[in-house]
């Protein structure tokens, strides 16, 4: 649990539910495909065995708790956390389409939520775990959390923006016209958890051990194929979403935007869509 002095979440819960989470529960399916190969190496990694207990933490829409369920089986049983209603309620109809009843979701901020001492032999993230205020006391929450001396960790997270062209280049075409604030780098955020060195002392500072981060490049495949479709996908998440909504999404504004962030993506143009790079850490480490 948090202390009385830890920063609460307030913020990332209110931008989760009234902004970003419509949002990516509209994109549900591109969004799914973006990230999907980053997410399915940390869940290789992760390596969910049939009986165990799972908490996914940022669980979004779903898709690595579905996943997750599937391999713990009948026997095991998957939690999904999140602080997004709109994402947990798409996330509940994808359970119960696939007819998963080892699989259940919470609304809870797991910086701070009772999640149990020593419930569970995973926990689990797919880019959900870079939004806490209070780092340190987070983990320290999911650490309690985790059988002691058996419990595992594996999450995915973003490296520095600049090793991250698929969101760098429609960013920078976009402050050409949009003010952005600068970003503090560990604010909480997509790339909060860049540094590894200081990833590393939240994790060992939580009462975690062998603590590995494997660089995991990928390449991106924006929007459906096409620029006008791949500059209407980085106008609706990152930097850029925000920068227009603090603009008071002025749809003249919009317009001005997206031109310049399609004429920014065409070198990357391929026949099979707007391809950018990406690069990712995938963190383990046991309890």
């Amino acid at each position: 649990m948090t202390s009385a002095a830890s920063p609460t979440n307030d913020e990332q819960i209110q931008y989760w539910n009234e902004s970003a989470g419509p949002t990516w529960v509209a994109a549900q399916d591109a969004l799914d495909a973006l990230i999907g190969g980053f997410g399915e190496r940390a869940l290789a990694r992760a390596a969910a065995r049939p009986g165990e207990r799972v908490l996914d933490v940022g669980c979004g829409c779903g898709a690595t708790s579905l996943a997750l369920a599937r391999a713990v089986g009948t026997q095991g049983g998957v939690t999904g956390v999140d602080i997004s209603k709109p994402m947990l309620g798409r996330a509940g109809e994808r359970a119960r389409e696939a007819g998963l009843v080892n699989l259940s979701f919470r609304e809870a901020d797991a910086q701070s939520a009772d999640l149990g001492v020593g419930a569970f032999d995973l926990v689990f993230s797919r880019f959900g775990v870079m939004f806490f205020a209070d780092p340190p006391a987070a983990f320290a929450n999911l650490h309690r959390a985790l059988r002691p001396g058996q419990g595992r960790l594996a999450f995915v997270c973003w490296q520095a923006i600049p090793k991250n062209p698929w969101m760098l280049v429609p960013a920078a075409a976009a402050a050409a016209i949009v003010p952005m604030k600068p970003a503090d780098p560990t604010a909480p955020g997509p790339f909060a958890f860049a540094d590894d060195v200081r990833v590393r002392g939240i994790l060992e500072g939580a009462g975690f051990r062998e603590i590995a981060f494997e660089d995991a490049p990928g390449e991106l495949r924006l929007g459906n194929g096409d620029l006008a479709s791949a500059a209407e996908f980085a106008l609706a998440v990152g930097p850029t979403a925000r920068a227009l909504g603090e603009a008071g999404n002025d749809p003249a504004l919009r317009e001005r935007v997206k031109a310049a962030i399609a004429e920014a993506l065409k070198p990357h143009l391929r026949p099979d869509g707007v391809r950018l790079a990406g690069s990712t850490w995938i963190v383990t480490a046991r309890a």
